[in-house]
């Protein structure tokens, strides 16, 4: 008997909260917008504060409290049923224990945190005083991703060195959308070791949640690392199989990663893990007319060359040729299938772990050299490409080469594309067509990028 009034208890407090949030949601609690038009405008009440956020959060805690109470009549009409039997039944502490935890106690416990959590706006300002709130907190379920995005007001209220108050952690617009997946992302526990999802994260990343937030955990690496080969031996070899994490990779070790293997994972760069093919690249004369040799680009600015970025899918091979030739290059790479960041920085280069979503991380007018290829070919939207067309022009300097290898498209495209690459009036250096199929087309370019002294 004492348990039925536990459980009818519990079900008045459940039915109690639920018509308060529903009065809340209504508006009867907080500034809405037919109540509040006599005290505020309706852009003192909206201004900075995510009601969608806000409501979402509270439907989510509607939502729990309502499938509590639907579990609790269930149980409620299930005993009514048995009643003649119900007094004959006896159930172990432990089982009643077990009931009010996962039935009862947990689902109450996760809305209260919910609500606990919500920000709600901040008075600030002086008299027409407006409602404030920072961006996407309410978003968020998961503490750490909250603490992440908060923000974090210097100390003893000074300025700091970049001017100003605070610092403002930044994430891609896109993880809004991915909210499941990033709130497992941020689900760790703080010091300890990172759970090894890195295809998590990039998953998030080329779907536009970029910049991930940073996480307070250990990263992973292979229980059996070993030290690197030194420089001249590491550029053409490939590296020990015990220093890559091969859990999230259909391959387990460089051999496996071989074009002839079918089952190897990835479709790119078919070949790049085999030096010895790897290593006539760019230095090796070629029928087409569209390879282009390296001594024959840098031949154009001699010694002009220093730094550069290699925009592309590969394991690093342009930028190991590059180095023999005292020039320092950045290698654009994302593990799809196999493990290219790796792989870059065993050989003892620079791997540059970015997507085609965001800005390059270098200053305008900064680099001697971009190479792209295999990778901005004829499926990229106009659009995009045009915008990371302009991203490159911003960091190449006056003076510096656009290096175009053996660009790909449908040959009814073809003019669209033409138009892209020329429209920023560089000089032509190369420029030559080549046919890749009866339906394609290649084209292989170097373009420098004139003075734009204002």
């Amino acid at each position: 008997m004492g348990w039925v009034q536990i459980v009818l208890g519990i079900l008045v407090i459940v039915v109690s909260l639920s018509s308060l949030f529903r009065f809340y949601s209504a508006g009867f609690f907080v500034h809405n917008e037919d109540i509040c038009h006599h005290f505020y405008g309706v852009k003192d009440v909206y201004e900075g504060f995510d009601i969608r956020a806000l409501n979402d959060r509270v439907t989510e805690v509607l939502r729990t409290m309502e499938n509590l109470q639907e579990k609790l009549e269930t149980a409620l009409q299930q005993m009514e049923k048995n009643k003649d039997v119900l007094h004959k039944t006896h159930i172990t502490r432990l089982e009643y224990k077990k009931y009010l935890e996962v039935e009862v106690l947990r689902p109450v416990y996760s809305a209260h945190i919910a609500l606990r959590q919500l920000r709600l706006p901040k008075i600030e300002g002086i008299g027409n005083a407006t409602m404030k709130e920072e961006p996407l907190i309410n978003t968020f379920i998961t503490e750490e991703i909250r603490k992440y995005i908060t923000p974090k007001e210097n100390r003893i209220g000074k300025v700091n060195f970049y001017g100003t108050k605070k610092i403002y952690n930044t994430i891609g617009h896109a993880c809004v959308l991915m909210k499941n997946e990033l709130q497992e992302y941020m689900d760790y526990d703080i010091g300890s070791y990172c759970k090894d999802d890195w295809n998590l994260a990039q998953k998030l990343m080329v779907n536009g949640c970029d910049p991930l937030p940073r996480r307070r955990c250990l990263t992973r690496a292979s229980k059996v690392y070993q030290k690197p080969y030194p420089i001249n031996e590491s550029l053409w070899k490939l590296p020990d199989d015990r220093n890559v994490r091969w859990g999230n990779y259909q391959c387990r070790n460089f051999g496996c990663l071989s074009s002839k293997n079918p089952k190897r994972g990835y479709t790119k760069c078919t070949g790049c893990f085999e030096m010895e093919k790897e290593k006539l690249k760019w230095v090796a004369n070629s029928s087409l007319p569209v390879h282009f040799l390296i001594r024959d680009v840098l031949a154009i600015k001699p010694g002009q060359i220093r730094i550069g970025l290699d925009y592309g899918v590969g394991t690093g091979t342009f930028a190991a040729r590059m180095r023999e030739l005292n020039v320092t290059i950045v290698s654009t790479a994302l593990n799809i299938g196999a493990p290219f960041n790796e792989i870059i920085a065993l050989r003892g280069l620079i791997p540059l772990y970015a997507t085609l979503n965001q800005r390059l991380p270098f200053f305008d007018n900064t680099m001697d050299l971009i190479h792209t290829t295999g990778f901005l070919d004829g499926w990229i939207d106009l659009l995009l490409m045009d915008f990371i067309l302009f991203d490159w022009d911003r960091v190449l300097r006056p003076g510096g080469l656009l290096w175009i290898d053996r660009f790909f498209c449908n040959k009814k495209d073809l003019d669209d594309y033409m138009y892209m690459f020329l429209q920023f009036r560089y000089k032509k250096h190369k420029w030559v067509l080549a046919p890749k199929s009866k339906d394609e087309v290649y084209l292989s370019a170097v373009l420098e990028k004139p003075p734009r002294a204002i």
